[in-house]
């Protein structure tokens, strides 16, 4: 399996495709400068890897997000999430009404530099009574609108600041840490069928799992070209989007996410996406700044 990677060594931030074995350093500077190509481009680029690292070399990885490229998400697209937020909500109708409507919930979720990557912490709001992940599908989309590849998204949420109102949705779901993608993103011919992956996730409490679930995105009730489709009517995405596609995993809601908890998300074909919870504060997220890349970030 091939994943393009943005990782950070002793000389700054680097795009890359690992195979499991070996990072191959790509002639471009960003992953930016891959989602303005057309997809029959970027493979050939892709296809223009360098020598391998030297083995052993300190790499850590990074989001697989960088430049103008923004991160929005998909809301209800599995029966689970549509159950789940109907739950919750003081306005229940409203859920059920976007799940079986004609046009799909879309909401803006993270800059660029704002996002997490393997490894690093996730945040939860202090003001929030019930926060939850939500692993999820997430869709490398070109300048054009083709879906060029697939990552794991972690749309962290709070469920009681968005069941409180749903005009709250933006605080609910958009804040330090609140966004993390990973590990890399895998080219979509190397994953012909995305419609039917198995998906799983965990948190671990004191090396205690608390919750786990199962799904498949094969569940979605809708195309993914169709999710696609909406968000690139009447907007422009210059340096691409990663669209991510909702959940079909979502806790009780006697469940809340706490500090020092490890939440992992597997997608098959894709990999895993590790992360530590921590509070959404300047303490634990002062390192989230609009820089080109994290290198020096601790």
């Amino acid at each position: 399996m091939v994943q393009i990677i943005r990782y950070a060594s002793a000389t700054g931030a680097a795009v890359a495709v690992h195979d499991g074995r070996a990072i191959r350093p790509l002639p471009v500077r960003s992953i930016a400068e891959l989602l303005v190509q057309p997809k029959d481009r970027l493979r050939e680029i892709i296809e223009l890897a360098g020598q391998p690292l030297p083995a052993r070399t300190p790499v850590r990885m990074l989001p697989p997000v960088d430049g103008l490229t923004e991160v929005w998400a998909c809301g209800v697209t599995y029966e689970r999430s549509s159950t789940a937020r109907q739950e919750e909500s003081q306005v229940a109708d409203v859920y059920a009404r976007v799940y079986a409507a004609q046009r799909p919930e879309l909401f803006f979720k993270s800059q660029a530099w704002r996002v997490c990557g393997p490894g690093e912490p996730i945040g939860i709001r202090p003001d929030s009574d019930i926060s939850v992940p939500e692993p999820e599908l997430a869709l490398a989309c070109n300048s054009s609108g083709e879906i060029v590849g697939v990552t794991i998204c972690n749309d962290v949420s709070s469920r009681s600041i968005e069941g409180e109102n749903p005009l709250y949705l933006p605080q609910a779901k958009v804040y330090l840490g609140a966004c993390a993608l990973g590990p890399g993103i895998v080219p979509a011919w190397e994953l012909p069928d995305i419609g039917s992956l198995a998906i799983d996730a965990s948190v671990l409490r004191g090396g205690r799992t608390v919750w786990h679930g199962e799904t498949s995105t094969a569940k979605l009730h809708r195309r993914l070209d169709e999710l696609v489709g909406y968000l690139f009517r009447n907007a422009c995405f210059p340096h691409g989007a990663i669209l991510s596609t909702g959940t079909g995993l979502v806790p009780e809601l006697d469940f809340t996410l706490m500090d020092g908890d490890e939440v992992r998300i597997g997608i098959a074909g894709i990999g895993s996406l590790t992360n530590v919870v921590r509070p959404a504060t300047a303490e634990w997220f002062g390192w989230l700044t609009p820089e080109p890349d994290r290198s020096t970030a601790g």
